[in-house]
């Protein structure tokens, strides 16, 4: 089977000039100083110019009446030819009703860089499905305006994944579940953070490489059965990125998940597997993730997939941001995950 190929859109530099987009919750009128605070950040860290699309403000009640007016957003932001990149300015829990109205023919015409995780997943899905590569990382009201300014590690990892040479991944030398309070007086104070403890490989002795693919776990099992979802074929080979949300799945619910990605054949053709840190876990529910996962991965043969658990990606404050159609590479021994962007 061929390997699929992904068309990779001009990167975002000091100077992209950015739509922001309310393509799932619309309850950024409900927190401008939030969102000011991201636009401004991103404008003093990486140099972007973030502009809102013309319905990204219309409000929560309106936008959840009107899905197309979001998917209107986004055909404005692709076509505009004054408009470098997306990025997602908060994710939600409905962005699947957008799918009736995504065009992926227009994406392929137009491949922009899109930035999002979480409800994003389903946009991320619909690039890669039009063979654009796709961003899994920081949004406007989350990571992009972090209490205290942008992390070094997030801004680090937007730089990598829009530079143009190989580079690995790196754990968080620090991390946080610490509340971020959404408030003016709040805003410059930066949140508490705890030592990095790395990440933990859970099975597979040999390096593996293969296409990245993946994004919010609770999303992509949302869009099974529907037209948004992933051929399974485009998995074969691929290196799957799987993310929990703050809706805290249970780990044996993460295990059923992976079960029906067993059913379908996915698990048995897969290359690696990344798993963020699992957001407001405790230990206990982590080592029974762990045991989850080792559990499902052996019902399915595939006891030799290398697998690397607790990155900092998705829900995990800070995030990095995976390139998804990228190359990247497990290699167990050297405890190394290298991108080839």
């Amino acid at each position: 089977m061929d390997k699929p190929t992904f068309v990779r859109p001009p990167p975002l530099r000091p100077g992209s000039r950015v739509a922001a987009l309310s393509l799932s919750a619309g309850f950024v009128t409900e927190v401008p100083h939030r969102y000011a605070a991201g636009v401004r950040q991103a404008a003093e860290s990486l140099g972007w110019d973030i502009v809102p699309a013309p319905n990204a403000f219309r409000g929560p009640e309106y936008l959840y009446a009107h899905p197309e007016a979001r998917a209107d957003d986004l055909r404005w932001a692709l076509q505009n030819p004054e408009i470098d990149g997306l990025v997602s300015i908060i994710g939600g829990d409905d962005s699947i009703r957008l799918l009736p109205s995504l065009d992926p023919e227009l994406i392929r015409a137009h491949p922009k860089v899109f930035l999002g995780y979480s409800d994003s997943t389903v946009t991320l899905t619909q690039f890669l499905k039009a063979g654009v590569m796709a961003y899994h990382g920081p949004a406007v009201l989350t990571d992009l305006a972090e209490n205290g300014g942008i992390h070094p590690l997030t801004r680090h990892g937007l730089e990598q994944a829009f530079g143009t040479e190989p580079y690995d991944l790196s754990p968080a030398p620090e991390w946080t579940e610490a509340k971020q309070v959404w408030d003016e007086a709040s805003q410059p104070h930066r949140r508490e953070f705890q030592p990095g403890d790395g990440w933990t490989w859970l099975q597979g002795d040999a390096p593996a490489e293969g296409h990245l693919l993946g994004g919010c776990v609770e999303i992509l099992d949302m869009l099974s059965g529907t037209p948004g979802e992933l051929p399974p074929e485009l998995w074969h080979g691929a290196v799957m990125a799987l993310e929990t949300s703050n809706d805290v799945p249970p780990p044996s619910q993460v295990g059923y998940w992976l079960r029906n990605w067993a059913a379908k054949g996915v698990l048995q053709g897969l290359s690696g597997l990344l798993l963020a840190r699992p957001r407001d876990y405790s230990p206990q529910m982590v080592e029974q993730l762990y045991v989850w996962v080792r559990r499902v991965l052996k019902e399915a043969g595939r006891e030799d997939l290398p697998v690397v658990a607790n990155v900092d990606f998705g829900h995990a404050s800070p995030q990095l941001t995976l390139p998804l159609g990228a190359r990247v590479r497990l290699d167990p021994a050297a405890g190394r995950v290298t991108v080839w962007p």
